[in-house]
């Protein structure tokens, strides 16, 4: 099928959308390292050194996050509408969860604190369990499919000009009771973890951390490995939503998107070369001592992971944003993008992108010229978390 100028510019922009998802999960290394604040460090300085190391980069994936949701608005408007304002219970608790994480920094540490550092140690870990696991979960849910409907006559009716509609009362928390849906958010909450760990081995300089890393990564690599080879297994096994490209009829077919990486022999490719990424980095630094780069295999590799997942979903007659409740409300590319106009004045501000990507790698690369140890947090005094 050739495509115009404005079928080029959707699958230009999810795949825009695709990449910041990527991004996103890989930054949730900082959630995932927070999760191990009390099982890693065993002192309060060995506390204290993770929490600073997550500490430099949490802005990065709170940043992104933003940055996704604001992709998503400009490009997709009828996406953010039903997803962020029907399954706002999701999106609410991921958010608070944030907010927990940006005060806990803030404050842990501030002489006279009322809660004490403790309890805001335990908010970074809530933060760090939640966020990934119901991010996980929602990402899931463009395969799985959510309970809204779609009437685009509502806008002319000035009594009740709401488009999308959530079916039920659970806004968004029903995608816990779906399997798939529990499958991917554990494996991204593990996934979170893994580069949490190896993030910790290339970043702080702790003989002790980084011997308890070496010994539980395998551990936290096989729950992983379970959950996301389930959710990938029964998704590639199982049906999935197509579009009729010539009508626009929004079917069941079975074995979607399976046939989907069959038909997209790049995506495919990608997703592979993710997958070993993500192998690579955690196998090397289990078995060789003297490895401290995995979180730049690993890292890289659950970009590509993801960016292809999302591709597959998007992409190839597929709608991206399936309804349980009424097929011909799903979300496809066609019938939920911004116009044309503002796509192309959007394409153009999308240039500046690898400019904040080369200042965030340099930035990065300051943050990280040396490792944290113990000297630097007690040279740094009250500066430090």
């Amino acid at each position: 099928m050739i495509m115009n100028t404005y079928d080029i510019l959707q699958h230009y922009w999810w795949a825009i959308i695709s990449l910041l998802g990527g991004l996103l999960v890989f930054l949730l290394f900082v959630q995932g390292g927070n999760t191990t604040i009390f099982s890693l460090g065993k002192t309060e300085e060995e506390k204290r050194l993770i929490v600073n190391s997550t500490g430099r980069k949490w802005e990065f994936t709170f940043t992104t996050l933003v940055t996704f949701g604001g992709a998503a608005f400009a490009s997709f408007p009828l996406f953010y509408s039903t997803s962020f304002g029907g399954a706002y219970w999701v999106w609410m608790i991921i958010l608070f969860s944030f907010v927990l994480q940006a005060v806990s920094y803030e404050f842990q540490n501030k002489v006279g604190n009322l809660l004490g550092t403790k309890t805001y140690r335990i908010f970074l870990v809530i933060n760090g369990i939640i966020g990934p696991l119901f991010l996980g979960m929602a990402v899931a849910t463009f395969f799985s499919g959510s309970d809204f409907i779609v009437n685009k006559g509502n806008v002319i009716n000035l009594s009740n000009p709401v488009i999308s509609q959530w079916t039920n009362s659970w806004h968004g928390l029903e995608a816990v009771t779906v399997l798939n849906n529990v499958l991917l958010g554990v494996a991204v909450l593990f996934l979170s973890r893994i580069l949490g760990m190896l993030y910790f081995v290339n970043n702080i300089n702790n003989v002790d951390i980084e011997t308890r890393i070496r010994k539980g990564l395998l551990k936290e690599g096989v729950i992983f490995l379970i959950f996301f080879l389930g959710f990938l297994v029964r998704t590639l096994l199982s049906f999935g939503f197509a579009v009729n490209p010539s009508s626009g009829e929004v079917m069941i077919q079975p074995y979607k998107y399976l046939y989907n990486f069959m038909q997209m022999p790049i995506v495919t490719v990608v997703f592979l070369i993710g997958v070993v990424g993500v192998l690579w980095g955690l196998i090397g630094t289990i078995y060789s001592n003297t490895f401290k780069k995995g979180i730049w295999f690993s890292g890289a590799g659950t970009v590509l992971t993801v960016f292809a997942l999302l591709l597959c979903v998007g992409y190839n007659n597929t709608p991206y944003y399936p309804s349980r409740m009424d097929l011909e409300s799903s979300l496809t590319l066609a019938n939920s993008c911004s116009s044309q106009f503002t796509l192309t004045v959007m394409s153009w501000v999308s240039i500046l992108v690898p400019f904040v990507l080369a200042y965030i790698f340099y930035v990065w690369r300051k943050l990280d010229s040396t490792k944290i140890d113990a000297t630097e947090i007690s040279d740094k005094g009250n500066d430090s978390y």
